[in-house]
């Protein structure tokens, strides 16, 4: 299974981006994909996750400024992220769970985001 990340970048706070990923590699079903971030020294996060049924989680600071979709193929998904804080600063790391007898988690290579003041 191949997860391949793109969209970090250095942008100003308020500024946008887009981050994209996509899985290759499996045909098992699957459970859901999303985004975590870390930044060096602290543990990784959940930024959001969206489920094979389309169900959306956003945890508290992506509420209202990012915003995680995916194609229609399912095999595709982006985070949308505006209004970008320095706190933001972190990489960001895409992962896509499939089901085969149990859960299997891959991750993308991640992608850094830096926000300046």
């Amino acid at each position: 299974v191949h997860v391949v990340e793109s969209g970090g970048g250095l942008v100003q706070a308020g500024d946008s981006l887009r981050l994209s990923c996509t899985a290759s590699g499996s045909d098992f079903s699957i459970n859901s994909m999303g985004w975590y971030r870390q930044d060096p020294g602290k543990q990784r996060e959940l930024v959001a996750e969206i489920t094979d049924t389309g169900k959306i989680n956003y945890v508290d600071f992506a509420k209202g400024r990012f915003t995680i979709s995916r194609d229609g193929a399912k095999y595709t998904w982006y985070l949308q992220m505006n209004d970008l804080k320095p706190d933001d600063t972190a990489d960001y790391y895409c992962y896509v769970e499939y089901w085969h007898e149990g859960p299997d988690v891959y991750w993308g290579q991640g992608t850094r985001v830096t926000v300046s003041a």
